[in-house]
């Protein structure tokens, strides 16, 4: 891969080619990016969509919204240390194309906005309630009815799959979604490859999957657009990240690793002195004794030591970029950038201990199981309407139920895979409280 094709300022529907030195630097490409991004309703709805505790109405709890922020900060950082030292061992980037440092960021900082804006409600839970209810629940009667992929794709629906479905989907009116440049979809495009093979290798791009079958062709446009490199497992068709995408997941892993842990400790899940204890062994090297001794309540110590932890792992994450950056260009380096990184060690301590206090505690287990319960039927109703008006059939309750929801999904869609896809989908867009108010009113809880 190469940095010039991978910094690809072309968006959908483009016929001549956007050259970085015509940019107007007072609004560069990349930036539009970002603002497309976060001036859409669906990054919007992130607001409601808890990050650790679903449905917590306790005001210090992130939210995916604040989570997603949070990360494209981070993510800028990173970006702009990285794009600082590829410029200087690639300066023709600079002197005869006009790329700037800065733009490493704006790209990393759009894509990490991004992130997380196909997950469902009741976080990751979300993505098992929509997939179960196809694997093991009603859903599982549509099995024969698929091909493996299409079956798959909803068995184990992804955030990430339909995160590139809203921001790249063609709606009437709005041809080619967002419109984003190709360089911040490929940093978005963090598992390149179809459903199916399954894991097919450790590589860490081929932990989940990127596109629903529907999108399968424009993904293919922008991998090769940007010159992902291409190569076969099991006979299919699967690329290498895009460099940048790594640094989109590290800016999420260090935000999550921290943050959540902070919530935790906000939410007294975490004991404070032992929760401090382990901060403090992450930022040994750094800290200020002095200083940090001197601040009088826990608020102060924990921001001032999770301020020097995203610090510390940013360095530590753009180190180990540069150090493999050829590794990276050539498609073989295989995990994630923190788990390359010296602190490992102190960061699987964190995420042990979030993992069993916080995302294992009652309150989110509890709240995970009406999850489950509320999407469940959500789309139970949905597929029986749609399949009961294709089939001729509807009652008078699925004439209600498309009268009151039918404009959200495209129930009249010949193709049984594309209805299914866009009612996970709209199941997906909705907020926690959205999917709880729906859920009584259909159980006739609320009027």
């Amino acid at each position: 891969m190469n940095w010039e094709q991978l910094l690809s300022l072309k968006r959908q529907g483009d016929t001549n080619k956007r050259l970085r030195k015509e940019q107007d630097e007072t609004r560069l490409g990349f930036e539009v990016d970002y603002d497309r991004i976060i001036f859409s309703s669906a990054f919007r709805s992130l607001q409601d969509k808890t990050q650790v505790i679903p449905l917590s109405k306790t005001s210090f709890v992130h939210t995916r919204l604040t989570h997603s922020l949070e990360v494209s900060v981070v993510g800028r950082s990173l970006g702009r240390v990285v794009g600082k030292k590829i410029l200087e061992k690639h300066p023709h980037l600079d002197t005869i194309h006009g790329y700037r440092f800065n733009d490493f960021g704006a790209i990393v900082a759009a894509a990490a906005l991004a992130h997380d804006i196909g997950n469902p409600p009741f976080g990751h839970s979300g993505e098992k309630a929509i997939g179960e209810y196809f694997k093991t629940g009603s859903g599982t009667r549509y099995k024969e009815q698929l091909t493996e992929k299409q079956y798959q794709d909803l068995i184990d629906f992804e955030g990430n799959a339909n995160g590139f479905k809203i921001l790249t989907e063609s709606r009437e009116g709005i041809e080619g979604g967002l419109r984003l440049s190709y360089a911040t979809l490929g940093a978005f495009m963090k598992y390149p490859k179809e459903s199916l093979p399954k894991k097919p290798t450790s590589h860490i791009a081929h932990k989940k999957f990127g596109y629903f079958q529907n999108e399968k062709s424009f993904f293919d446009e922008v991998a090769e657009d940007v010159g992902l490199v291409k190569y076969k497992i099991g006979g299919e068709v699967t690329y290498s990240r895009h460099p940048l995408t790594f640094l989109v997941e590290a800016a999420d892993d260090i935000c999550y690793t921290i943050i959540d842990f902070e919530d935790g400790i906000n939410l007294g899940l975490i004991d404070e002195e032992y929760a401090l204890e382990y901060l403090i062994k992450l930022v040994k090297d750094t800290i200020n004794t002095s200083k940090y001794n001197k601040l009088a309540t826990t608020a102060d110590r924990l921001s001032y030591l999770r301020a020097l932890a995203i610090n510390t792992l940013i360095q530590e994450a753009a180190s180990v970029f540069v150090d493999h950056e050829e590794q990276i260009l050539s498609g073989e380096f295989d995990m994630a950038l923190i788990d390359k990184s010296k602190y490992e060690a102190q960061i699987d301590d964190i995420i042990k201990i979030s993992v069993d206090k916080i995302y294992q505690s009652q309150e989110v287990t509890e709240k995970e199981i009406a999850g489950y319960e509320i999407l469940a039927t959500l789309l139970d109703r949905y597929c029986v309407a749609t399949d009961n008006f294709n089939q001729n059939k509807s009652s008078n309750y699925d004439k209600l139920i498309l009268r009151a929801e039918g404009q959200n999904f495209d129930y009249k869609n010949e193709n049984l895979y594309s209805r299914l896809i866009s009612i996970s989908n709209y199941v997906a867009s909705l907020t926690d409280g959205n999917a709880l108010l729906k859920f009584q009113k259909i159980r006739g809880l609320q009027l």
